[in-house]
């Protein structure tokens, strides 16, 4: 299987393709660059995972993007606190990563040896 065929690196990378366009004019540049680097990096790191040719090294990149979905979710409540992301968006937003990290974690567990 190819990685762009996964719905969990789909999906990943439709949220951050959003969050790109949300911060186009984000004057903020320090947010601007965490928020989008954090959202790229959970697609890449699928990605990137799934070129690997060996399990573990599969999974250790799934890691990364899942936690990179907790980096992400971190952001979007700062994001929400200090005015800069509407509420429906982040509440959506924080749904998404939530989901994403459920996603990445099922996809692990079938990689892991029992």
């Amino acid at each position: 299987m190819k990685f762009e065929d996964l719905l969990v690196w789909k999906r990943a990378s439709r949220l951050c393709a959003e969050i790109y366009k949300a911060f186009a004019d984000s004057r903020d540049y320090g947010f601007k660059d965490q928020i989008t680097r954090s959202a790229l990096s959970i697609a890449s790191n699928i990605a990137e995972g799934y070129e690997r040719d060996l399990d573990r090294d599969r999974v250790r990149f799934l890691s990364y993007a899942k936690a990179s979905c907790a980096e992400l979710r971190t952001q979007v409540y700062i994001g929400l606190e200090i005015g800069y992301i509407p509420h429906p968006d982040g509440k959506r937003w924080i749904a998404e990563t939530r989901e994403l990290s459920r996603m990445l974690y099922a996809l692990m567990r079938t990689m892991r040896p029992a």
